[in-house]
């Protein structure tokens, strides 16, 4: 158990494939890393008007997104925003995929995921495929949807937005919602992934191909219906570069 909780650790940490995924994001395609929105947590987005505009389900990353780093309680703030979601979707339509719980390799036996679920009350979807990396195949079959009517909500560019754009689905990045406990690298990495986004996104605006959004469900007209509050947000398209 050791080993294995060992394993896991440093594993949750050195994420391999993010690592080329993110080479690749940089080198060719910046457009992956830029969520179609973009809000400060969860209490933002308006579920009821996601769920009018067509879409099905809500998928979630959970450290950062849900649960503070490492933790498998939900944030106490969350709890009424996140009872908002499921009864706009229902319980079988909300669910969380992380590279921690429900993750085989580091979490073969499920136990992770299963404590997860109670303490939330959705589903976590086990898979083989750390994000970025993988289909969305076992997401999919537990929706029983294309992944283009479900909405990835995650804290990372590099991986759950960049996850979420590459199999089709609307993508919304959320700010961390705590840094502490978070080892020093992941901090790194995360103001590396937000400068490049940051730049990213000034020059798409700047050559005028900036759009509100760009997803098959929705037109652009009235986004602001997706926000739950008043916030200058941030709407970003999926363009190439």
């Amino acid at each position: 158990m050791l080993w294995a909780d060992l394993r896991a650790a440093i594993g949750q940490r050195l994420n391999c494939e993010g690592i080329i995924s993110s080479a690749k994001v940089i080198v060719k395609d910046h457009s992956l890393a830029i969520p179609h929105l973009s809000v400060p947590d969860i209490r933002w987005i308006n579920w009821s008007e996601l769920r009018r505009r067509g879409f099905h389900g809500v998928v979630f990353d959970k450290d950062n997104t849900l649960t503070l780093p490492y933790s498998l309680t939900l944030w106490p703030p969350l709890k009424p925003s996140l009872e908002r979601c499921k009864a706009e979707f229902g319980d079988d339509n909300v669910a969380v995929l992380s590279n921690t719980a429900g993750l085989f390799e580091f979490d073969p036996d499920g136990l992770k995921a299963r404590q997860l679920e109670r303490e939330i009350g959705i589903k976590v979807i086990r898979h083989k495929a750390k994000k970025p990396a993988g289909n969305a195949e076992e997401i999919e079959k537990h929706f029983g949807c294309p992944a283009s009517m479900l909405v990835m909500v995650g804290d990372r560019h590099f991986t759950d937005v960049v996850y979420g754009n590459r199999n089709g689905f609307l993508t919304v990045w959320t700010q961390p919602l705590s840094v502490k406990g978070e080892p020093v690298v992941v901090r790194l990495v995360r103001r590396f992934e937000s400068a490049l986004v940051n730049r990213w996104s000034k020059k798409v605006n700047a050559v005028g191909r900036l759009k509100k959004l760009c997803h098959a469900i929705l037109i652009c007209e009235h986004l602001a219906n997706l926000y739950d509050g008043v916030y200058d947000v941030k709407m970003y398209a999926a363009l190439p570069l």
